[in-house]
């Protein structure tokens, strides 16, 4: 097996399990190239935090034997991973920081659970900004993860190890975690799909906090399809109806302020003349809707991850053992007043009311996943034209707003740009707990945007 450092093709997960039920090829044998891929993409992308491998080839072991004996579960024998915020009882858990550098969790998170029950195989963890309170998967301590597609770009944010991990071929899906897009953006940046259901619906007991109220755990993988199968073990399916020529779909673009590049309006532009062929598409003017709601996030999010951080560890231990950016945030926290929080609550049940009335018009909503490609690792501001802002408000801006209002969002890649040759994805947000019907729609579609995607950065 040829090892590169570039993105990867692998087969599906359909294609996997078929193989297996086939005995066409043993878990063993994808696992164990699942786990020689993880620990080259470590050493060299630094796309995973930890690798169990004994762990990894007991538990093929055993899914090789319910294959002999017609007892396979839905995931069984497929490589997965989990992000370093989501506990393992097998595996320590850093989340991302060289504070909890020892760390073992006594046991596996709820979803993580669900992963293993459905015979999924974890082969590792992979790596995450600290503390999941950032969108570059950067740390000075333990190292930048790079993006596959060049490695002189951040993956994104806060799960770009899976993204990254993912887009290599290191393993077929795993679960990460978005608070303001965290599952999202390195999906986009990293040319993979990331899917978030409805706030709540996926449980985050074991996993850390960063902003209870917002915190979502989502799934990762290569396309839709393999998302669609992953969900299916989280009770997630969908119908497989034939698609419909009336669905409502509204198109919006340039929210809080902050427009697309060209090179990224260009394919969204070309993506959503496509969805025209079969669909009537709306363009909506509701930017003012979103005028506060990055505000609102941050604000909300640095009050929340204080608590969760002051509610842990003394001031002393934060500032000496945590990175320098998280202990900056902290001490920003500090200052913050419990009637701005009450504030930007109010914001926030103000916001996500006039979003689902713009949602009961709609089936679907559809913009871009991030207004630009991945930017160059360290960068502090990106511009847009004559807009210019810090590389987080550039990246969250335009996934955040689902995160407030807590809707199901999925982004999807629709090509490369013609000016950096990186990945661009398109969100498509559906009204709350329409997670089944937002992945049978990305699903069809997915089929028309992905040509888009050229070869010429693939392996």
């Amino acid at each position: 097996m040829k090892l590169s450092t570039k993105p990867r093709e692998t087969s599906s997960i359909a294609t996997l399990l078929s193989d297996y039920s086939a005995g066409r090829r043993t878990t063993t044998d994808a696992v164990a190239e699942s786990l020689a891929l993880a620990k080259h993409y470590q050493a060299n992308i630094r796309a995973f935090a930890e690798i169990d491998e004994a762990g990894a080839l007991e538990a093929a072991s055993r899914s090789d034997q319910r294959y002999r004996e017609k007892t396979a579960r839905t995931l069984e024998g497929v490589p997965v991973a989990v992000k370093d915020m989501i506990d393992t009882g097998d595996m320590p858990t850093r989340y991302g920081s060289p504070a909890y550098e020892r760390h073992q969790p006594d046991s596996d998170a709820v979803v993580v659970q669900v992963l293993r029950e459905n015979g999924a195989v974890v082969v590792g963890k992979t790596t995450t900004h600290e503390f999941a309170w950032g969108v570059t998967t950067s740390s000075e301590a333990l190292g930048d993860t790079l993006n596959p597609y060049d490695h002189t770009k951040i993956p994104g944010g806060s799960s770009g190890g899976m993204a990254a991990a993912i887009a290599c071929g290191a393993v077929r899906g795993g679960l990460g975690t978005d608070t303001g897009g965290s599952v999202r953006i390195p999906a986009a940046l990293c040319g993979v799909v990331g899917f978030k259901p409805t706030f709540g619906f996926l449980s985050t007991d074991g996993v850390f906090p960063l902003a209870f109220s917002l915190d979502h755990v989502g799934i990762l993988a290569r396309s839709v399809e393999d998302v669609q199968i992953i969900s299916r073990a989280f009770g997630i399916a969908w119908q497989g109806k034939a698609m419909r020529s009336r669905y409502r779909i509204g198109v919006t673009s340039g929210l809080g302020g902050v427009p697309m590049s060209a090179d990224v309006a260009d394919l969204f532009t070309l993506a959503c003349s496509l969805l025209r062929q079969s669909f009537d598409l709306t363009e909506l003017s509701i930017e003012t809707v979103f005028d506060e709601a990055f505000k609102t996030f941050a604000g909300i999010v640095l009050v929340e991850g204080g608590v969760g951080h002051f509610g842990r560890n003394d001031v002393e231990f934060i500032q000496s053992r945590y990175g320098r950016e998280t202990a900056a945030r902290l001490k920003l926290a500090e200052n913050v007043s419990l009637g701005d929080y009450a504030k930007w609550q109010q914001r926030r049940r103000e916001f996500a009311r006039d979003l689902d009335s713009v949602m009961q018009t709609l089936d679907f909503l559809v913009l871009p996943t991030c207004p630009c490609t991945a930017p160059l690792i360290g960068e502090d501001l990106v511009v847009i034209g004559s807009w210019s802002g810090t590389v987080r408000e550039a990246l969250m801006t335009y996934t955040a707003p689902f995160n407030l209002a807590g809707l199901p969002a999925i982004s999807i890649p629709i090509g490369q740009s013609a000016a950096d040759g990186m990945p661009v994805g398109l969100q498509i947000v559906a009204a709350r707990g329409r997670e089944a019907q937002l992945l049978e729609f990305a699903g069809e579609i997915e089929s028309w945007v992905r040509p888009l995607a050229g070869p010429e950065h693939r392996m």
